[in-house]
């Protein structure tokens, strides 16, 4: 379990990207279940689209990677810092099932597949109520920057 506090002291993403509101369950090296809980005043909300707010499929892939993220930070007792950068390596099978909306909470369920020299990859489900409405195999990695 982490709350908003202890994943902004875990994620170096500020609003507006911040993309994980809490964990509910963690297991070390294995998998993690977060929170998004979308709201109206989300930024991309105001161009995707005017008319008919929808959350952009990006944004679902990017709160998985966050998710990821906390769950290697977790996995090997390590914080991000200033010369620390997680980055997307890749998306595999990315598949959007149904339009999520402001008012909708995003329940992402993100397990680690393997990690090899600093490669992460992970295979993440997003539902909302139950209902898949995203899913993608993730590959991230940690790089140090000068």
């Amino acid at each position: 379990m982490m709350d908003i506090h202890e994943i902004l002291k875990k994620l170096p993403h500020r609003y507006p990207f911040l993309m994980v509101d809490r964990v509910t369950a963690i297991e070390k090296g294995v998998s993690i279940q977060a929170l998004k809980n979308v709201t109206i005043n989300e930024p991309f909300f105001n161009g995707h689209f005017p008319h008919r707010p929808v959350m952009p499929g990006v944004m679902m892939l990017e709160a998985m990677a966050q998710a990821a993220a906390l769950l290697v930070f977790d996995t090997m007792g390590v914080s991000p810092d200033d010369k620390m950068v997680y980055y997307f390596a890749g998306i595999d099978g990315a598949r959007f099932k149904r339009p999520v909306e402001p008012g909708d909470q995003l329940v992402m369920d993100v397990t680690m597949i393997r990690s090899k020299s600093g490669i992460f990859k992970f295979a993440g489900v997003t539902r909302v109520e139950g209902n898949l409405v995203c899913e993608a195999e993730l590959m991230c990695t940690m790089r140090t920057i000068a």
